[in-house]
Order: structure tokens, then sequence, then C-alpha cells
């Protein structure tokens, strides 16, 4: 498990603690679509509807590949 300190909408600081599979996933995913890790985890947050961040993170990485595998992926 590996804790994260991210800073989100560029003034609120927190930490998630995600497994090591899911956080290279997550950079990923910020690499493909050309945004910081920061970045990804503000859209994240923003959009979530799991309490914890941590699982809103793993929710949009399994849902991101899920519509990547049926071509819907952005």
């Amino acid at each position: 498990m590996i804790k994260i300190s991210v800073l989100i909408a560029g003034r609120h600081s927190t930490s998630i603690s995600l497994e090591e599979e899911f956080f290279e996933e997550l950079l990923n995913i910020a690499a493909e679509k050309k945004l910081s890790r920061n970045q990804l985890i503000t859209l994240i947050d923003k959009t979530r509807t799991a309490e914890n961040l941590s699982a809103a993170v793993r929710i949009y990485i399994l849902q991101y590949y899920k519509e990547k595998a049926l071509g819907k992926a952005d």
C-alpha cells in the first residue's frame, strides 16, 4: 500500500492510500490524458460518488479500463 500526498484543485492538500498496481495505473491514465496526477485526482474528486477518495480513484481506474475495452474511453 502506498500513501500519496495530493493537491486537489491546486489548494486542498490531502492523502490517499492505493495499492502499488492502482497507483501505477493512475499514472498511466494521467499520462494518456496528458494530465498531472493531481489534475486527474481533482477530476475524480469532482465527480465521485464514493465517500472515500481512495475508493473513488480505484473505481475510476476500473471504469476507465472497462470503457477502454469497449472502445468508449476518451
